[in-house]
């Protein structure tokens, strides 16, 4: 009984190290799958529920969604940054830097989400964590079902957020393919997540000043059918007060498929940062593979989706789980 005593401790801390080690082997460490399954089981059907309505309504709002987990996750990594409102103590956040201001939506959405989910588990889903369920529930309502994937959790919601950042980390629409590639690859992205990741332009709409500049006023490689249409809608000098929105894609502007990178084929993208997916052959095969393979870019979509929700997360001990998630908690 002695000698069994005795190995009792050396088995627990074995037992211990192979949880650990098995633990950090997850593909989505330190995230979790079904990380709410127990502490909120209806969180994830809670915002399914809502982005379902949302996208039915508005698909446009999907697009923001999507868009919105990638401006959060390049800045101070996944944990709802870029949603923190101004305060005395913050005058500037993220919100407010040229990236975000004024062209990000969704926040309406996300604090309806927040509301219902707070409602059924107090205290318990991070609003990083929101975003990242609604930017794949977005996914696959747009695409009538042909993107499904689960999304791991477990973010924590940051304390900072500074306009200066998005500046530093998101590249404007007139970068060429080398800053596009880098500002991917500083985030632990490759260059081919850069152009799985673009074909999210397949739905959603962009100001005329993010493309007229470099596409229409200077020499471009765009279709010239396509620079005649956008003409009639865009002026020619935008300003703050004169500068519409156009469908990114013209061809199915209101669905997620792979008409993106046929339209990149065709030189009928609007954005010169998706022109540029052309100017090397490894991502011009990328685009051609996309475009033509069926299936091809809807399951590396979902692949990159996770891997970029999974950007410099906040677990453990750090963050916190915001009340509101326009505002810090002991703010």
């Amino acid at each position: 009984m002695a000698a069994s005593a005795s190995k009792m401790p050396t088995l627990v801390a074995v037992t211990m190290l192979i949880l650990a080690v098995a633990c950090r082997a997850s593909p989505y460490y330190p995230l979790q799958m079904g990380y709410y399954h127990e502490k909120c089981p209806q969180a994830e059907a809670i915002v399914k529920g809502v982005m379902k309505k949302a996208v039915y309504q508005n698909p446009g709002i999907g697009a923001g969604i999507i868009r919105m987990l990638f401006h959060d996750c390049f800045v101070e990594g996944c944990d709802a940054s870029v949603l923190l409102d101004p305060t005395p103590f913050s005058p500037t956040p993220e919100k407010l830097s040229a990236p975000n201001n004024p062209s990000l939506r969704g926040f309406e959405l996300i604090d309806e989400i927040k509301c219902a989910v707070e409602a059924a588990c107090p205290g318990v889903v991070s609003c990083a964590d929101i975003i990242a369920f609604a930017a794949r529930d977005a996914s696959y309502f747009l695409s009538a079902g042909r993107v499904y994937f689960d999304m791991p959790a477990g973010r924590r919601d940051g304390t900072f957020s500074n306009a200066s950042e998005p500046l530093k980390f998101l590249v404007p629409p007139t970068s060429n393919l080398s800053e596009l590639v880098t500002s991917f690859t500083d985030k632990g992205m490759s260059a081919e997540d850069l152009v799985v990741l673009s074909g999210a332009h397949t739905v959603g709409r962009s100001h005329c000043s993010s493309f007229v500049p470099d596409r229409l006023q200077a020499p471009s490689d765009i279709d010239g059918g396509l620079a005649k249409f956008l003409r009639s809608r865009c002026p020619a000098n935008t300003t703050d007060s004169d500068d519409p929105t156009v469908m990114l894609d013209v061809v199915t502007p209101n669905k997620m498929d792979n008409q993106y990178y046929k339209n990149a084929l065709g030189h009928k993208v609007l954005l010169n940062s998706d022109a540029e997916l052309l100017m090397s052959p490894e991502t011009a095969k990328m685009v051609e593979d996309n475009a033509k393979i069926p299936g091809w870019w809807e399951d590396r979509f979902k692949k990159a989706m996770v891997k970029m929700a999974s950007i410099e997360v906040k677990t453990g001990h750090k963050g916190e789980i915001r009340k509101n998630c326009r505002a810090i908690n002991h703010y």
